[in-house]
């Protein structure tokens, strides 16, 4: 007969491993990689996930391009990218392609005197910059919309991004859209051959660059922006009216998105409204349908539920823009096409 106290080692053991089970099913690591305009939230998200949920992300800031080369070669939980991937490639490599937040793309300088907010610019200005044909920052173009500027007579030093990147794909989308122009010799895309400038690498290397170049302007996701205390200008939207980039007409502009295109592949560069900042992008996550780990694949889609759920807060703070309730409901139901073994991994709810 087996003594009470072995029956009490025993089912010590066993609550033991139970219990080690359960937390190693709560603690799950994920990884992701790709675009570095939402990086920032990404991080605070992570902080606060692991807190909430177990969940740990370890999340690599290395460009759009780079994280859909990742999850492609699935070395990666899930990629992410500002510009969304092509409708065959997601289905050549099973990828589901969702929205996780809303972003701008803001351009900053580096003018000695000049107020943030201040300058004004217009889309086509801009593009004339990145073509070569504006190079003095009192061009009578510029000077014209700012009279009540004193502008300097240096030379303008664009910087853009080196790396295959969705903030370049969102940038040049706009710059397009408002010049034929450069939309003929530049056109769109995540890497392009741009005209003139100076290359940096990431979001963090166009802030990093034209805070320290006299005369640089660039273009970076807002946060960027905001937590580098870089001079952002106005831009002409296009009701005409020059607008500021802030959180108010960040949001008008995305109260315009029509999420019914394929893959949520939404457009919000340069939108109807009044006071509509005119780029603004979701920024997307790209999920393996048939996952190998049908535990990560579920953590990674926890991860972004608990967002959906409790992180708008985060984004807001800095300066995101979460997405509608009746959207985020659209992308948990295409979660279901998620499956291993035929079954799906988050059952549809």
């Amino acid at each position: 007969m087996v003594s009470n106290r072995l029956l009490a080692l025993a089912a010590g053991v066993v609550a033991t491993f139970g219990l080690s089970a359960a937390a190693s099913a709560q603690n799950t690591n994920i990884t992701g990689a790709g675009a570095s305009f939402p990086a920032p939230l990404y991080q605070k998200w992570g902080e606060a996930t692991k807190a909430a949920t177990g969940i740990q992300l370890n999340y690599q800031s290395i460009g759009s391009g780079a994280g859909q080369t990742q999850i492609r070669n699935r070395t990666v939980d899930f990629g992410a990218s500002d510009s969304p991937m092509k409708a065959e490639d997601l289905e050549q490599h099973k990828l589901l392609q969702f929205p996780a937040v809303m972003g701008s793309v803001v351009p900053i300088v580096n003018l000695p005197g000049i107020e943030n907010h201040k300058l004004r610019l217009t889309g086509e200005i801009v593009a004339d910059i990145y073509l070569g044909k504006i190079t003095k920052w009192n061009d009578p173009r510029i000077a014209e919309l700012n009279r009540d500027v004193s502008l300097p007579s240096f030379a303008i030093a664009p910087v853009y991004r080196a790396d295959s990147s969705g903030t370049t794909y969102v940038w040049v989308s706009y710059l397009s859209a408002v010049s034929e122009t450069f939309n003929k010799d530049v056109g769109v895309g995540n890497s392009v051959r741009w005209s003139t400038g100076t290359g940096a690498r990431g979001n963090e290397g166009v802030a990093g660059t034209v805070r320290n170049v006299r005369g640089a302007i660039g273009y970076v996701e807002h946060a960027y922006a905001a937590q580098n205390n870089l001079t952002t200008t106005q831009l002409r939207n296009k009701a005409g009216n020059f607008v500021s980039a802030t959180a108010e007409n960040f949001q008008a502009a995305a109260a315009n998105a029509d999420w019914s295109a394929p893959n949520f592949a939404a457009s919000l560069v340069d939108t109807h409204g009044a006071n509509s900042w005119p780029i603004v992008t979701p920024t997307f996550i790209l999920l393996p349908k048939n996952p190998q780990d049908a535990g990560k694949a579920q953590a990674v889609m926890k991860f972004f539920d608990w967002a959906y759920r409790d992180g708008d807060a985060i984004a807001t703070g800095l300066d995101y823009i979460p997405l509608p309730e009746q959207v985020e409901g659209a992308v948990r139901a295409a979660w279901s096409s998620i499956t291993v073994d035929g079954k799906a991994v988050w059952p549809a709810r």
